[in-house]
């Protein structure tokens, strides 16, 4: 009986020390990945294939970077590419590749006061925007697609700071979508965010603006520098950065569809 009882006990701290054992990374990305449920599609196969696991910490891409630069993370998986460069320029981070890409859109509620329905000029679609003092719902939360927000009201030459018809609400991109669509109001969101709402949202928040070049939205994923933060896992980082560049981890990057078929980012890791 006691033989028993000390094998059992033998097996319980073995199962727990395994369990313990266990190589854990910590990803600071984006609510655009997380929401569209890029990460439940690709993580488990990576970690299948490798016995690492991923934690995912999910911000706006500032934030995430901000994470990353304090150690707070191993790896950054974002979509802010001047700033990302600016900061492996600095020594923050290494190992950075451009991973995937998709686009931004300009969605809208049905009643559509300032009518850029169909415009392929995103400039000239906020200009208009501004122009009917529209409401306009930005995130507000310095993420990969309010800098993108920001830098689009500059090039159509309107300040909307301040303005009574410009709403920052500081959420995430889904959070974001369902106030535009309880304002009626106007948003820049990525698709595959968009794309991953559910049907009610999407019939009355359309998509009206799309296929400008300026709406690009590149992915990028680096690691943290370990000559900066010695604490951090770079070399299970560089197993999953190498992971998602690599054939197998595009491919899989590429079969993220939505429950219609649509493809919702696009490999492009050199």
């Amino acid at each position: 009986m006691i033989k028993k009882m000390l094998l059992a006990l033998i097996f319980s701290v073995a199962i727990i020390t395994t369990a313990f054992a266990e190589d854990v990374i910590v990803c600071a990305s984006t609510t655009s990945t997380q929401n569209s449920g890029l990460f439940e599609h690709i993580l488990p196969v990576f970690e299948k294939k490798t016995g690492i696991k991923v934690n995912v910490v999910a911000v706006g891409t500032g934030a995430a970077l901000e994470i990353g630069k304090r150690g707070d993370a191993d790896v950054a998986f974002v979509h802010a590419k001047d700033d990302e460069l600016k900061m492996v320029q600095e020594g923050w981070f290494t190992d950075r590749h451009d991973l995937m890409y998709n686009d931004f859109i300009i969605a809208g509620h049905n009643a559509e006061p300032a009518k850029i329905k169909g415009m392929t000029d995103a400039k000239k679609s906020f200009g208009r925007i501004a122009e009917a003092k529209a409401v306009f719902v930005s995130r507000g939360d310095q993420s990969g697609t309010h800098k993108k927000e920001l830098s689009l009201w500059k090039a159509a030459g309107v300040n909307p700071a301040g303005k009574e018809w410009y709403l920052e609400v500081g959420q995430g991109m889904s959070k974001t979508l369902r106030i535009a669509l309880e304002k009626q109001a106007y948003t820049l969101t990525d698709r595959g965010t968009y794309l991953s709402m559910e049907d009610n949202v999407k019939n009355d928040l359309k998509i009206l603006v799309e296929g400008d070049p300026l709406l690009f939205n590149q992915y990028g994923v680096m690691a943290v520098n370990p000559r900066k933060h010695p604490s951090v896992k770079y070399k299970e980082t560089i197993v999953f950065i190498n992971w998602l560049i690599s054939e197998e981890g595009q491919m899989v990057i590429a079969s993220f569809k939505d429950s219609k078929g649509n493809q919702m980012f696009f490999p492009n890791a050199k």
